[in-house]
C-alpha cells in the first residue's frame, strides 16, 4: 500500500484510522480501491488498498474527518463525523454497493486486474473508473450517503478555467533601458484556446490571451540555417501597421527542419489523466484519438509507455517497442476516465519510467495529456513546478497537451512546460491534434536547442522607445542573459519563433517623464547619430545535452520601405498581433481594427498549404461580429 497524500513527517504520531473496504453482496477484500481522508472539506490525503482490501492512515491529529471510498463498477462510499483521539486507533470498514451498470462498460479493461500493479514500483496501483464526479444525498439515520449521478457537463458548469494575469509591456525608453531580454517561446496554446471560445460564440477572456502565442502558431517563410547552426536569424524593418509613426521590428528564428526516418529513436512516456473530469467527448476521447495519431508517425525502434493517473498513478503499458503498435494501440483504446486527480503522482512514475529507459542518444521525453485540474498529493502550481524544475536536469523533456473546458487550467500546464524544458499545446479537435502531432512532430517531439535567449540593445541616436509585443511571462533580466543557470525557452526541429517590437523614433516627442540623473551623463555618443544601425541582438543557446551556452549576434539597419513592401510574413504577423491586441483590448493597439487586421491578413496569406491562415481570416472576422453582438447585449 502506498501513500501520496502530502504529510509532514515532523508530525508526532497521533491518532490512527484504519479498515477493510470489501463488497457488500459477496464481503470479498476489494484490492486497489480509492480511499480518500478530508478534513473540514479539505483532502489530506489518499491511499489505494492493498491485495487484502486493507487501508491504514497514520500521524492523524485529533478531529473529525471524513472518509470516501471508491473502486471501479461501484457506488462510492463515504462516511463522515469519524472522530480521531490521539494514542487511538480507529476502525472503519467500508462497504461498497455494486453498480452493474457503470461496470458493463469498462469489462474489458477489468479482466486483469492486478496485471498492472506497481508494487515493484513502489507507487500506487492503477485504479481506472468510469464513474464521473459526484454529488451526495444525506441519509440522517446514518453517516454513509447515497450517490446520485449527474452528467459530465457538471465540470462545464460548476467549475471555473484558470489563466494568469500578466501586466502588458510597456514603453521602454532607449537611454533609460537600453537593453531588451527575453526567452523565446514556441507555445501555440492560446491561440487555438482562443479558437475555442470564439467558434463555440463567445470572446476568450483577457487573460486567455498571449499575443507571443498567436504569433507563434503560425510558421514563417525563413532561411534555414547554414553553417552547422541549429537555427537561422532573419530580421526585418518596417511601418508599424496600428501607428504610421512608429516602426516594427521583426525577428525571426527558423529550426533546423529534421525529416520522421532521420529523427533520433525515442523513449516517450505519455502521462495520461484519467480522472472523472477527462469524462466527456473534447478530452479523454480526444486524448486517445490524437495518440493514436502520434504512434503512427513513430519509428520501429520508438519506445512507448503509458502512465494513467486518476486517484492513484499507475502503469498500463511497459515500455514497448513500435514495431509492436496494435498492443500499444489496444492500450490507448482501453483507457477509461474516473475519480479524482493525483497528477503530482502521475509526474513522479512517468519520470521514474523514462530514467529507467534513457535513451544516451535519443530523445526522451514525457508527453503529459490532461485539463490541469490536479486535486490530489502535489497539486499547488508552486509544489508542481517545483518538482518539474527537479526532474529537468535528468535531460527528459516535456510537452503538455492541454484538453477540455469549463474547468481547463491553463495557468497550471503553461508553468509546467515552461519549467520542464518543453512545449505547450491545446488540442481542441482532432485537426489541432493533426497539426502538433503529425505535420509538427519534430518540432513537438525533438529539442534542437535550448535555453534560448534574444537580448537586443537599441541605438538610442535612431530609437526613443520600445515596446516587445507579448512575452510578458518571458522577460528576463539583463543579467540573465549571460547566466547559463538561468532557465529559458526550447526550440524544436523545424519550429519557427517570430517576436515583434514597435520602436519609437528619435525624432518624436516621446517622454519617459523621467529627471534628469544627477550623478552620471545619459546621452547619445556623439558616432551612433552617424550610424543607420537600430539594434545589435545576441542570441544564446545551449545544445540539448549541453550546460555551456553559445553566442550569435546580428544588427539591424535600416532601410525606408512601404508597408506594402515588406515581406508577407512582417505583415500577416503584424496581423495575427492586431488580433491578439483586439482581443485583450490593449492600450496599445493604436489604430487596430478587426476591418484592417483582416484586411492586413488578406494581402499577406502568401502560401497556405494547410489552410490556417485562411482560417484566422475567417476566426478574426466570426470575432468582430462576436464583439458587435456583445456591444448590442451590453456584455
Amino acid at each position: 500500500m502506498t501513500f501520496y497524500g502530502k504529510f509532514n513527517s515532523n508530525l508526532e504520531e497521533n491518532g490512527i484510522l484504519k479498515g477493510k473496504v470489501s463488497d457488500n453482496i459477496t464481503k470479498e477484500a476489494i484490492a486497489f480501491a480509492n480511499v480518500l481522508l478530508e478534513q473540514n472539506g479539505i483532502q489530506i490525503s489518499g491511499i489505494t488498498t492493498d491485495s487484502n482490501g486493507f487501508y491504514r492512515f497514520t500521524k492523524l491529529k485529533p478531529g473529525s474527518y471524513t472518509l470516501k471510498t471508491s473502486y471501479l463498477g461501484y457506488a462510492p462510499s463515504l462516511i463522515q463525523a469519524i472522530q480521531i483521539t490521539s494514542g487511538k486507533i480507529v476502525t472503519i470498514n467500508p462497504i461498497l454497493i455494486q453498480s452493474p451498470q457503470k461496470l458493463k462498460s469498462v469489462e474489458k479493461l477489468e479482466q486483469k486486474p492486478h496485471q498492472n500493479s506497481l508494487d515493484h514500483l513502489s507507487t500506487g496501483a492503477v485504479v481506472l473508473s468510469e464513474s464521473t464526479q459526484k454529488s451526495y444525498k444525506s441519509n440522517k439515520n446514518s453517516n454513509y450517503r447515497t450517490q446520485e449521478n449527474y452528467s459530465t457537463n457538471y465540470y462545464n458548469e460548476q467549475k471555473e478555467e484558470s489563466y494568469e494575469h500578466y501586466k502588458p509591456n510597456q514603453f521602454e525608453h532607449a537611454l533609460d533601458a537600453p537593453l531588451s531580454t527575453f526567452s523565446i517561446d514556441v507555445d501555440a496554446a492560446s491561440y487555438s484556446n482562443a479558437r475555442r471560445f470564439i467558434q463555440q460564440g463567445n470572446l476568450p477572456p483577457t487573460d486567455a490571451v498571449r499575443t507571443e502565442e498567436f504569433i507563434n502558431y503560425f510558421s514563417y517563410d525563413y532561411a534555414q540555417p547554414k553553417d552547422n547552426l541549429p537555427f537561422s536569424i532573419t530580421t526585418e524593418l518596417g511601418p508599424c501597421p496600428w501607428n504610421a509613426k512608429n516602426k516594427l521590428l521583426h525577428i525571426g528564428l527558423q529550426g533546423q527542419k529534421i525529416t520522421a526516418e532521420n529523427l533520433p529513436p525515442g523513449n516517450f512516456v505519455f502521462l495520461i489523466d484519467v480522472s472523472g473530469s477527462m469524462d466527456a467527448p473534447n478530452r479523454l476521447p480526444l486524448v486517445k484519438k490524437s495518440l493514436r495519431l502520434m504512434v503512427n508517425e513513430l519509428g520501429r525502434e520508438d519506445k512507448i509507455s503509458i502512465v494513467v493517473y486518476a486517484g492513484a498513478a499507475g502503469v498500463v503499458l511497459e515500455p514497448t517497442r513500435c514495431n509492436q503498435k496494435d498492443k500499444i494501440m489496444d492500450a490507448i483504446e482501453n483507457l477509461k476516465a474516473g475519480g479524482s486527480t493525483a497528477g503530482g503522482q502521475g509526474i513522479l512514475l512517468a519520470y521514474k519510467i523514462a530514467k529507467e529507459n534513457y535513451l544516451n542518444n535519443g530523445n526522451n521525453r514525457i508527453i503529459l495529456a490532461t485539463d490541469g485540474d490536479f486535486n490530489v498529493g502535489v497539486s499547488s502550481d508552486n509544489d508542481l513546478v517545483k518538482l518539474i524544475e527537479e526532474k529537468r536536469e535528468e535531460g527528459i523533456f516535456l510537452t503538455v497537451l492541454g484538453y477540455g473546458m469549463g474547468n481547463y487550467k491553463d495557468s497550471k500546464l503553461e508553468k509546467l512546460a515552461n519549467k520542464g524544458n518543453g512545449n505547450f499545446a491545446y488540442i481542441d479537435n482532432l485537426q489541432e491534434a493533426n497539426k502538433v502531432l503529425v505535420n509538427e512532430l519534430g518540432a513537438t517531439l525533438l529539442t534542437i536547442a535550448k535555453d534560448v535567449k534574444i537580448q537586443i540593445e537599441f541605438n538610442p541616436a535612431l530609437v526613443k522607445g520600445y515596446r516587445l509585443v507579448g512575452y510578458e511571462n518571458r522577460i528576463l533580466e539583463a543579467k540573465d542573459f549571460n547566466d547559463d543557470k538561468k532557465d529559458a525557452g526550447e526550440l524544436g526541429a523545424g519550429h519557427t519563433v517570430t517576436a515583434l517590437y514597435e520602436l519609437i523614433l528619435s525624432d518624436s516627442d516621446f517622454n519617459p517623464k523621467t529627471d534628469p540623473l544627477k550623478y552620471q551623463e545619459n546621452r547619445v555618443k556623439p558616432q551612433d547619430f552617424s550610424s543607420n544601425e537600430y539594434a545589435t541582438i545576441k542570441f544564446r543557446y545551449k545544445e540539448p545535452k549541453e550546460s555551456k551556452s553559445k553566442l550569435l549576434s546580428v544588427t539591424v539597419k535600416g532601410i525606408n520601405q512601404e508597408l506594402l513592401s515588406t515581406s508577407d510574413d512582417f505583415r500577416f504577423s503584424a496581423s495575427v498581433a492586431q488580433f491578439g491586441m483586439l482581443l485583450s483590448h490593449s492600450e496599445y493597439k493604436g489604430n487596430s481594427n478587426y476591418a484592417n487586421t483582416i484586411e492586413l491578413a488578406r494581402q499577406s496569406k502568401g502560401r497556405d498549404n494547410e489552410g490556417y491562415r485562411a482560417e484566422f481570416i475567417r476566426l478574426v472576422d466570426l470575432a468582430s461580429k462576436l464583439e458587435i453582438s456583445d456591444r448590442k447585449v451590453g456584455k
